[in-house]
């Protein structure tokens, strides 16, 4: 697990948070405090994030959670994640269903995402040609107006969110260059599969998040056989750093009835 960093706190249910791509664990700082005196909370960087190494060959993301989990000797895990982590959480649970006692997912559904509104389309568009033209500053706020959200601009929130999550993304960005090869396997099918997933599935999603990534979360939860969700009015993609009393505490309720 050398490729891997990552960060342990507390004892207890193992409870594992799993970021938004271009971020990293630190996304997760208030969940990490609020968590850790009851839970065994273990948060790391997906490989090519934060402290993490880049890849050098082909890999699945569940396959490195796998294996972390299983050098962790955590058993059956809580998996809570956003954006790319939900997306994360449910591949593990189709592929390692054995590690999984449940899943939290933000701000997705499942790793295939879909994009039909054109706000969303329009602003996805804009971030991947900044990317592909190697334009980091632009690439950042690319990345930050989608995550946002259509209903509102930064300066109707706490600087502090865009200021941490603009760091975050440039740290991890800049690991990368527009011409290197993505080496990241990804799942098929994964809309079709999830049937297959039985353990309990929370949805936590913003009310200002964009039309498709609530949607897919809401299908989500509608589709697996124990699912429901809840909407956190006055966040976006990442309602865990913007209103994280409240996200914590749907999630500390989750956590209890399990």
């Amino acid at each position: 697990m050398k490729d891997l960093f990552w960060t342990e706190n507390g004892t207890g249910k193992p409870v594992v948070l799993l970021h938004g791509g271009f971020l990293d664990h630190t996304m997760w700082n208030d969940q990490i405090s609020a968590l850790s005196d009851r839970y065994r909370v273990i948060a790391y960087d997906a490989r090519g994030h934060g402290r993490s190494a880049n890849a050098t060959g082909p890999y699945r993301l569940t396959d490195d959670l796998a294996a972390l989990l299983r050098h962790l000797g955590t058993g059956p895990a809580v998996l809570v994640g956003v954006s790319m982590g939900a997306g994360l959480a449910v591949d593990t649970a189709l592929e390692h269903p054995e590690l999984v006692s449940a899943l939290v997912a933000t701000g997705a559904g499942t790793s295939e995402p879909y994009f039909e509104d054109p706000w969303t389309r329009q602003a996805m568009t804009a971030w991947h040609a900044a990317m592909a033209a190697g334009d980091l500053e632009g690439s950042i706020e690319g990345f930050l107006t989608v995550g946002l959200g259509p209903y509102r601009d930064l300066t109707e929130l706490d600087p502090e969110i865009p200021r941490r999550l603009r760091a975050m993304a440039r740290a991890t960005m800049s690991k990368h260059t527009a011409d290197e090869p993505n080496h990241v396997i990804l799942l098929k099918d994964t809309w079709h599969r999830i049937r297959e997933i039985k353990v309990p599935v929370l949805a936590i999603h913003g009310a200002a998040d964009s039309p498709d990534h609530v949607a897919m979360a809401e299908r989500l939860a509608t589709t697996v056989v124990n699912g429901r969700s809840v909407t956190i009015d006055g966040a976006a993609h990442y309602p865990n750093m913007e209103r994280p009393d409240t996200y914590n505490k749907l999630l500390e309720d989750f956590l209890t009835s399990l």
